[in-house]
């Protein structure tokens, strides 16, 4: 048997076996009871008012777009 088939076999029945418990793995932490104050805290943050860096108040200001020239 050649090494492609070898490999081939082990991907078939182990890859299969190593992607169904990684998701099993990922779908009991996304649904443990503990996990719910994190949902929450996760679905909170586009509501978030953030505070502008001093730094940001320069660059923060709308720029004003001036019409090119000749292309009227």
């Amino acid at each position: 048997m050649d090494t492609y088939s070898v490999m081939r076999e082990m991907a078939d029945s182990w890859g299969l076996l190593a992607m169904m418990a990684f998701f099993i793995g990922a779908v009991l932490m996304l649904f443990r009871p503990g996990a719910k104050k994190q949902h929450e805290d996760a679905s909170m943050i586009p509501f978030r008012e953030t505070k502008p860096d001093a730094a940001d108040n320069n660059n923060s200001s709308p720029k004003s777009e001036k019409p090119l020239e000749g292309l009227s």
